[in-house]
């Protein structure tokens, strides 16, 4: 019985939201890519500018690719009261990671894992919310190279996430409905003897492609951490 009220619940959670989040953002997934590759094994790697971001990214996402898909959130903030504990865990079977852990090889290893278990993985390798007005990306941290590095056989998936900061500015409470576009762009993956920097300028160049031209601000090299 608990357990088929869990599971209603968070079938009621999880429409409820998505309707609330199309309603607030009138959403309009837009595909460069193929749209009939195995949904299984993908990482799908965007740009961070809000809270939002990753139920963009979810409710864009075709039914089928969306359930097997898993994003990447921080263990810190979900697992600090229980509505957010069973929303991550029973809604978006999250992946929950210790952001300010000082083991990145264990994150890699969580990651790995999901993705040999036929999962596939929302991130933003920018690490952080972008909030520079004058930067439209910020320089990628390295944890998507090791990723690719251990798992030569994902495929990755640029998205460019439009006008979601518009729609929760930073400081504020009550979202503004503003029209949001997500571009999900073809897949890539990591080329034989290529290195990290190269890997992460590459992926970088990527998502830029999909960014509105008038939104392309001179951009810092991939990071060389």
């Amino acid at each position: 019985m608990f357990s088929f009220l869990s599971k209603f619940t968070a079938w009621v959670i999880d429409h409820s939201l998505s309707a609330f989040v199309s309603f607030i953002t009138g959403v309009r997934p837009k595909f460069e890519g193929d749209l009939n590759f195995t949904p299984e094994k993908k990482v799908y790697f965007a740009n961070h500018a809000s809270h939002g971001d990753f139920v963009l990214v979810w409710i864009s996402l075709p039914k089928k690719w969306r359930d097997v898909v898993r994003p990447v959130a921080g263990a810190d903030y979900w697992l600090s009261g229980k509505i957010r504990q069973f929303v991550i865990n029973n809604v978006f079977n999250g992946l929950l990671i210790a952001r300010h852990g000082n083991d990145p090889k264990a994150v890699t290893a969580q990651m790995t894992a999901a993705l040999q278990e036929h999962s596939s993985l929302i991130i933003f390798p920018e690490g952080t919310r972008n909030t520079d007005d004058n930067t439209i990306l910020l320089p990628f941290k390295s944890g998507i190279y090791y990723l690719a590095r251990e798992n030569p056989d994902v495929k990755f998936i640029p998205i460019w996430i439009d006008n979601i900061n518009r729609v929760l500015p930073k400081g504020k409470l009550v979202p503004v409905p503003i029209i949001c576009d997500v571009f999900i762009g073809d897949e890539m993956q990591l080329l034989p003897n290529e290195n990290k920097d190269e890997f992460l300028q590459r992926a970088q160049d990527a998502m830029l492609a999909l960014a509105p031209k008038t939104k392309r601000l001179h951009q810092p090299k991939a990071t060389k951490e």
